[in-house]
Parts: C-alpha cells; sequence; structure tokens
C-alpha cells in the first residue's frame, strides 16, 4: 500500500513538473521569442499600430491570460487523478 502511494505522488509530481514546463516554455515564446522577431513584422501594419507592436502588447496578453485558466484547469485535472484535490 504504501508503494502505490509513493507512487502516485511521484506521477502527481511527474505530471505537475511537465504541466509546469509546458506552460513555460509557452511563457518563454511569448515574452522573449515574439518581441526579438517583432522587427520582421513591422513592415506591415494592423488598426494603425506596426504588426510587431500590436502582436507583443495585445497579443501576449491574451495568451497569457490563457495561459492562467489553462494551467488552473490542467492542474485540477492532475490533483483529481492523484486523490489529492479538495
Amino acid at each position: 500500500m504504501a508503494d502505490n502511494i509513493s507512487e502516485v505522488r511521484q506521477q502527481h509530481w511527474r505530471k505537475t513538473r511537465n504541466l509546469t514546463f509546458l506552460v513555460l516554455a509557452i511563457w518563454f515564446v511569448f515574452a522573449f521569442l515574439l518581441p526579438w522577431n517583432a522587427g520582421a513584422l513591422n513592415s506591415m501594419s494592423f488598426i494603425g499600430f506596426p504588426l510587431g507592436y500590436y502582436f507583443c502588447v495585445q497579443g501576449s496578453l491574451i495568451v497569457f491570460v490563457v495561459l492562467i485558466f489553462f494551467q488552473n484547469k490542467m492542474q485540477d485535472k492532475i490533483d483529481d487523478e492523484a486523490g489529492v484535490s479538495e
């Protein structure tokens, strides 16, 4: 029984760690890679703003908010599978 509990905890941590790495990777792309490449998009415009600027300001904020909800939903699912949720 103790081995089973230990295995469930290890699986819970593995899934939580993988989710955290995924969220951080997506965050890195929209926080650093997109702004570094925004100059190439600035030759086009959207609603009078350079496209690179618009993606960085508006698109990144939208992605970050969606990312928060995604991580919360997935972590709740992981917790439910491991029997950790309240």
